[in-house]
């Protein structure tokens, strides 16, 4: 998988899926978040574990979980055990293991092509980022942060983990934040107003915050008090992160607006797709306590 020329590429707004089944739904994850696909092996059951977790297995000297997509999507067992797949992913700086029932090929597509699920069937709860329309089918793309979180709630961000760092003033800089999921916004929104960050701007995916920021920019007066920072997701419909930074650090105005990315797609090997682009800082989630140490080290 690390052979994809995509992984060479920042800021061009694309990215390639690999399409996996589910019975007879199609679901997709970022290839950059895949480090190989497996045929079934022996996994080790865990007493009282997570309904979702199947137990563990070893991979090359590592213990890894292994965690069942069906389950944790609702749907029914597979069919067929033997021909199914283990795809072995990276992401939140660790590596899971998802056991689906067929993996059957790679897609470019732009990050545009994906479209944001109706709230009629989307919900906080939802598993479902995006909808991808294939050759006349529809691959749904899966929020795997969110299978994660509901396995093990305290790897996400927390506000308890800001009360740590002390009582903070109130701050009156402004702060532009790109994230889709609704339940990730919700916690960007509690644990930085714990940290004293009192104006935030929250938008849905990269297209809607680049064009807030443009209109803020033909007004050159009153732009540098009406937003000091952008933080940004990588993964999100229509435009994803790197190209928002990249179309902020190419724009005449925006080019000094310090960016900070902020992804479970931090990682030693793709942390150069952040630099190729101009971010001012990679953090990775769910390190709160660093993102809110380097928006004080850029604007206060």
């Amino acid at each position: 998988m690390n052979d994809s020329s995509i992984l060479l590429e920042s800021g061009t707004n694309e990215l390639e899926i690999v399409e996996f089944g589910i019975g007879q739904n199609k679901f997709a994850i970022n290839v950059m978040k895949v480090k190989e696909i497996l045929n079934p092996v022996p996994v080790v059951a865990i007493p009282n574990a997570h309904p979702f977790v199947e137990g563990i297995m070893e991979l090359r000297g590592e213990v890894l979980p292994v965690i069942n997509v069906a389950a944790a999507l609702g749907l029914k067992e597979s069919t067929n055990p033997q021909q199914d797949k283990l795809i072995v992913a990276e992401f939140n700086q660790m590596k899971t293991v998802f056991h689906v029932h067929t993996v059957s090929q790679i897609h470019r597509i732009s990050w545009a092509q994906i479209e944001k699920p109706s709230e009629m069937y989307q919900g906080q709860e939802s598993q479902i980022i995006g909808v991808i329309k294939l050759g006349g089918e529809m691959v749904l793309f899966l929020d795997f942060e969110k299978i994660l979180l509901e396995i093990n709630p305290d790897s996400g961000i927390k506000v308890s983990d800001v009360k740590k760092l002390g009582p903070r003033e109130r701050s009156l800089k402004k702060i532009v934040i790109a994230e889709d999921s609704a339940m990730l916004r919700k916690m960007l929104h509690d644990t930085l107003s714990e940290a004293g960050f009192q104006y935030l701007e929250f938008f849905e995916n990269g297209q809607d915050a680049i064009t807030y920021l443009e209109h803020l920019a033909e007004n050159t007066d009153v732009f540098s008090q009406a937003v000091q920072l952008v933080i940004t997701d990588i993964e999100m419909p229509q435009m994803d992160g790197h190209h928002l930074t990249k179309r902020i650090k190419e724009h005449p105005v925006l080019e000094k607006l310090p960016v900070i990315i902020f992804s479970s797609l931090i990682t030693n090997e793709l942390r150069h797709k952040g630099s190729v682009v101009g971010a001012d800082a990679q953090i990775s989630k769910p390190e709160i306590n660093e993102l809110v140490l380097k928006i004080d080290e850029l604007i206060l």
